[in-house]
């Protein structure tokens, strides 16, 4: 199991690198179009829109990188009072009955989503029409990769629970 784990977080590590750059590129676009504003006095038609997506893009499919890292908010007031084993419990308690859920909502719902752009050919409604359904596409990607990433959580915990004491 502990290969299991180790397995998804190397994805979920390489994945996050490999993500991480676009933020540079987002960057990149906002200079241009600010650049643009600023010297001939109009913004690019598609700056805008861009930017929007690969910032969505960004953030969603950098989460179960954070969600490796433990970059996210976790209200730990009472669970770090708790021993190792009852703290275990919990983490797993709250990610099957809270979590899962959640993202088995965003990964169904989010397939539609994206089905729906991609049969009716969905795009933008800024001067130039971008594709949406690969934008769409990527809170398909984020959920999978989230929930595999709490698959890795819960069978650490798993194993914090099967440790023995020493005698």
């Amino acid at each position: 199991m502990n290969a299991i784990a180790k397995a998804i977080d190397a994805l979920n590590e390489g994945f996050g690198r490999l993500i991480a750059p676009l933020i540079a590129v987002i960057t990149l676009v906002v200079l241009y179009d600010i650049a643009l504003r600023f010297f001939v006095g109009r913004p690019s038609d598609w700056a805008f829109d861009i930017t929007k997506m690969l910032f969505g893009a960004h953030f969603m499919l950098m989460a179960a990188y954070g969600l490796r890292h433990h970059a996210h908010v976790e209200v730990d007031v009472l669970k770090r009072l708790l021993s190792r084993k009852k703290q275990a419990v919990i983490e797993i308690l709250a990610y099957l009955i809270f979590f899962v859920p959640f993202i088995w909502m965003l990964l169904t719902f989010g397939w539609s989503f994206f089905m729906r752009a991609f049969t009716r050919g969905e795009t933008t409604y800024g001067m130039v029409s971008i594709p949406v359904a690969p934008i769409k596409g990527v809170i398909v990607v984020a959920a999978v990769t989230l929930l595999l990433q709490a698959i890795a959580i819960v069978i650490r915990a798993i194993q914090v629970l099967r440790e023995e004491k020493p005698a």
